[in-house]
């Protein structure tokens, strides 16, 4: 009998079908990968797997058989008593799922409070087990920390600990490893594999396709609300017979440049750079050179002092010691990760875009159709002005974000993660995007990712740091090709 089985799963909203006749079954110890852009459907599917649906959707299934419970007309009390103890779930951020003012280990044991009958001391004991048993280092120490304690790859085993802890037949994880650094995204791919082959139905909801691969048994395709294609992995993402699964696989794809071309002389030198935050060093005696025209790529892990090093650049940082050597005159402009964060969700798209125009002595009687120009250059309909950045979709508000930059007139723009929380086909036309506004503008750039394969795309040279250090500089095709230090070696191979 399977652990998880669905038979023609329908999700209405307001009288819009949003999920329409979706069917699979997942086996004890398999792991099924649904994967989809945004608005395709997975993580609504997902909801109603855990009866986390909206208040007005409408949940209809032939089979909704969950470790042999018939759950298609639960009610929220049925849900409260199956969820975490038949059926868990991951999320994608652990910083919001986590409560910030309870610690780990309480956190960890809610859920035996709830299902089993535990005594207090024996939760605590199973709380640090659990913990334990997901590789959290040091794990009676982090029990007593809060969440913001703790970086985000031990938050997302702290959230695994928690829903592994009533015992469940079926995990969900939705984009559990999206915000995650390479190295970090392996170790977390690899326990949820390991949790499937100690015997748990995974669910793994995602738009990676690399890390589908190093996880699943069997991929579901999602669009607009249905399956296109389903099957082995090996089978699907080898020879997808979608065209539509076949773009979204190319869009994970890139080489890294093998040519540097165009480019002139030194806009900015860094030498010996070095800062530090409560004498903890961020960046450690950083040396580099950017040149007119070049996209310099910054990879490392979180806390390697890759965004400290951009926001030196951009001048929101002062280095402690060391120099950053400007060639001239230059505009710098940020474009920030989280585009959402970044607006002021009160205004319009048209006044951000007038505000930074302002900032910029244009005049005012010029604004108007400056501002419909630079939302033409980044390919948005003007009639978005008038939205708020909350009514647009992430790759609408990061081209906003992009046209925000542009509206100072940079030459140097610094990109800090800018597509990590895109999907595939989205992420690559702002990359396209990008390569379009560089040549047009000639601008120069420097890259911010945890995404190898993004730098490869749009990198000349590429700078690896590990604990504030750069450990490796070069060519990109020559680092990524031939790796000569050992950490630039294991950031490739994880994100393999």
């Amino acid at each position: 009998m399977s652990a998880l089985e669905v038979q023609d799963l329908s999700v209405t909203i307001r009288g819009a079908r949003l999920v329409e006749a979706v069917s699979f079954e997942v086996a004890a110890g398999e792991c099924l990968a649904i994967v989809g852009e945004s608005g395709a459907g997975k993580s609504l599917t997902a909801s109603a797997l855990l009866g986390l649906t909206p208040d007005a959707a409408r949940v209809e299934a032939d089979v909704l058989g969950i470790d042999g419970v018939d759950a298609r007309s639960f009610s929220e009390s049925d849900w409260r008593e199956l969820r975490g103890n038949r059926i868990g779930l991951v999320s994608q951020d652990a910083l919001v799922s986590l409560d910030p003012l309870r610690r780990i280990g309480v956190e960890v044991a809610e859920p035996l409070a709830i299902h089993t009958e535990l005594s207090r001391r024996e939760r605590r004991e199973r709380a640090l087990e659990l913990l334990e048993s997901v590789s959290m280092t040091d794990a009676s120490r982090r029990a007593g920390q809060y969440p913001h304690e703790l970086s985000g790859g031990l938050r997302q085993r702290a959230l695994i600990a928690s829903a592994l802890a009533g015992g469940p037949a079926v995990l969900v994880a939705d984009e559990p490893t999206t915000a995650l650094d390479a190295t970090v995204q392996a170790r977390v791919l690899a326990l949820l594999r390991s949790i499937a082959d100690a015997g748990t139905a995974v669910v793994f909801i995602s738009h990676d396709f690399a890390a589908v691969r190093r996880v699943a048994d069997r991929v579901l395709v999602m669009r607009s609300g249905r399956v296109i294609e389903q099957g082995a992995v090996a089978d699907v993402l080898d020879a997808p017979q979608e065209e539509y699964t076949r773009e979204l696989i190319t869009a994970t794809m890139h080489e890294p440049r093998a040519e540097r071309f165009g480019l002139g002389d030194a806009v900015l030198t860094g030498i010996e750079v070095t800062k530090a935050f409560s004498g903890v060093p961020a960046v450690a005696g950083a040396s580099f050179t950017l040149l007119q025209g070049q996209t310099l790529g910054i990879v490392g892990e979180s806390g390697s002092g890759k965004t400290t090093l951009a926001r030196m650049i951009v001048g929101v940082e002062k280095a402690d010691s060391g120099d950053l050597r400007w060639n001239g005159e230059h505009r710098v402009q940020l474009v920030h990760q989280n585009p959402l964060g970044a607006f002021d969700p009160r205004w319009t798209i048209g006044r951000s875009l007038r505000e930074a125009l302002e900032a910029g002595d244009v005049p005012r009687a010029a604004r108007a159709a400056r501002v419909r120009a630079l939302m033409a250059e980044v390919d948005l309909d003007p009639a978005l002005t008038r939205r708020r950045p909350a009514q647009l979709s992430g790759g609408q508000r990061q081209r906003a974000a992009i046209a925000r930059a542009l509206a100072a007139d940079p030459d140097v723009l610094v990109l800090d993660e800018p597509v990590s929380a895109l999907d595939p086909s989205v992420r690559e036309k702002v990359l396209q995007l990008l390569g379009r506004l560089q040549r047009e503008h000639e601008l120069t750039m420097i890259f911010v990712s945890h995404d190898l394969d993004v730098v490869a795309a749009v990198s000349d040279d590429v700078l690896v740091m590990q604990d504030g250090v750069v450990v490796e500089q070069g060519p990109v095709a020559g680092v990524f090709a031939s790796p000569q230090h050992p950490f630039t070696q294991e950031l490739l191979a994880a994100g393999r």
